[in-house]
C-alpha cells in the first residue's frame, strides 16, 4: 500500500495527513491494524489502486497470510505481477498501451503514467495497470521511434522495479 502512495505522493506524511486529514498516531495506529479508517477515508485509500490493481493487492496480502515469508517481497511480487501481466495482455494483443499526462495537482517531480488496459466496450469496466515512470521514458520511447509494445516487453520491468 505504501507503495503506490509514493508513486502517487510526496511523502507519506503528506498523504495521511493532507489527503485523508489524519494525525500521525491516527496513521501509525491504522497501520498497526489496531484501529480501523472510516468509509471514506478507506475509500480513498483504495482510490489510489485501479479497480484491477486493488484486486491483485488483495490476492498479495492473502498470500502473505497464507505465506509469512512472502512478507518481504509483497512489495516486488506485486510489481513483477503488474509488469508480467500487461505485457501478457499487450502480447496477446488485447491490451492498449498508452502514456497519460500527469493531473497538475498530482505532479510529482518529472513523472508519466504509462497505462496498459484491457477495454471491453462497456463503461467502468476496463482492466486498468498503471506504472508511474520517470517523463524521460516518453522522450525516449518517441525520439528513438521505439514501438510501445517493444519498450513495454523489454525495458519496462528495468524502469518500474
Amino acid at each position: 500500500m505504501l507503495s503506490g502512495i509514493f508513486e502517487k505522493y510526496d511523502s507519506e506524511v503528506a498523504f495521511y495527513k493532507h489527503h485523508l486529514g489524519l494525525s500521525q498516531e491516527h496513521w501509525e495506529q491504522w497501520k498497526q491494524g489496531k484501529i480501523s479508517l472510516n468509509p471514506e477515508e478507506s475509500q480513498k485509500i483504495k482510490n489510489i489502486f485501479s479497480d484491477y490493481e486493488w484486486m491483485l493487492l488483495q490476492k498479495i496480502l492473502r498470500q502473505t497470510i497464507i505465506y509469512p515469508e512472502k512478507r518481504q517481497v509483497a512489495v516486488e511480487e506485486y510489481k513483477k505481477l503488474k509488469i508480467k501481466i500487461a505485457q501478457k495482455w499487450l502480447n496477446s494483443n488485447c491490451g492498449i498501451v498508452e502514456f497519460q499526462q500527469i493531473k497538475e495537482e498530482d505532479k510529482k517531480e518529472h513523472l508519466i503514467d504509462l497505462r496498459v488496459s484491457l477495454q471491453y466496450g462497456e463503461w467502468g469496466f476496463d482492466d486498468v495497470l498503471n506504472f508511474r515512470l520517470p517523463a524521460a521514458i516518453q522522450h525516449q520511447v518517441v525520439s528513438q521511434k521505439v514501438a510501445l509494445l517493444d519498450w513495454v516487453n523489454q525495458e519496462l520491468e528495468s524502469a518500474y522495479v
